[in-house]
């Protein structure tokens, strides 16, 4: 055989490769490609698709409007606790103030005693109407 010869090996077959394969690697090559997109798979089920990112946002959505309700919640809270650090001490100065109990002692002296019940009003149609007739 000289080196210029063809040779004709027609009993001889090419190695062929597993249709798995290839059939994974052109499924590979059509979504890079995204030729999937054009075909008809994609068209007969656009509403599910778009019916599938509707419910991906509203996850989304859903996440952040949490997160701004622990927060709304947090502040609320620091607000709370901050009216009731300043009720607290305005009600101390008041008591301070007035030194109550200092003051029953005085009355004391005097024969004056603090009421223990609490005031009463008593509210009466008949002195309402004879005022407004006035």
């Amino acid at each position: 055989m000289s080196n210029n010869e063809f040779v004709d090996d027609v009993g001889v077959e090419a190695p062929k490769k597993p249709k798995g394969a290839a059939k994974k690697q052109s499924t590979l090559m059509v979504i890079l490609n995204g030729d999937f997109l054009t075909r008809d798979f994609m068209l007969n089920n656009l509403t599910y698709i778009l019916f599938l990112f509707l419910l991906l946002f509203m996850l989304v959505a859903k996440g952040y409007y949490g997160k701004s309700l622990v927060k709304k919640v947090q502040e609320t809270r620091r607000a709370l606790d901050q009216n009731t650090a300043d009720y607290i001490q305005t009600k101390t100065l008041f008591e301070e103030r007035t030194r109550r109990y200092k003051m029953v002692e005085r009355l004391k002296q005097k024969a004056l005693v603090e009421s223990e019940n609490a005031i009463q009003v008593i509210k009466s149609n008949a002195i309402n109407t004879n005022h407004d007739e006035q």
